[in-house]
């Protein structure tokens, strides 16, 4: 194929879609500066290398999903035992159940404009003091 020389241009190219899951979700694009660079077979040889990029992005794709669903759910489980906390502190202070003091932990985030996690904390911190190195 040869060295492009200045000016010259792009003569051909070829884009083929990168499938997955029967979605489309890029493309490999190929270019040459030779006009009908790209034969039956060259296109064959593009399109078997476009379906392993396909897989290989859909694999990156699918381990950042669970990657990302991972870390929500460790943020998850965090919350939920500092809120939990607090729903027995409120509880033990107020002398009700579960559904009121969860109840009053979402009332003080709504009039704080808080996050009922942020209010959680702030209480538990309050209750058990200052923090030890």
């Amino acid at each position: 194929m040869g060295r492009p020389r200045p000016g010259r241009g792009l003569a051909s190219s070829l884009s083929i879609g990168l499938p997955i899951q029967e979605a489309v979700v890029g493309a490999l694009n190929v270019y040459a500066h030779t006009p009908e660079a790209f034969d039956d077979e060259a296109v064959t040889v593009l399109e078997t290398f476009a379906a392993y990029a396909a897989v290989a992005l859909s694999n990156a794709q699918l381990y950042d999903s669970t990657a990302n669903l991972a870390r929500q759910m460790r943020e998850a489980m965090a919350n939920r035992a500092v809120i939990e906390q607090a729903k027995g502190i409120v509880m033990a202070e107020r002398r009700c159940g579960p559904a009121e003091a969860f109840a009053i932990l979402s009332k003080v985030s709504q009039d704080s404009n808080r996050k009922v996690r942020d209010v959680a904390q702030a209480l538990v911190d309050r209750i058990a003091g200052p923090r030890r190195a």
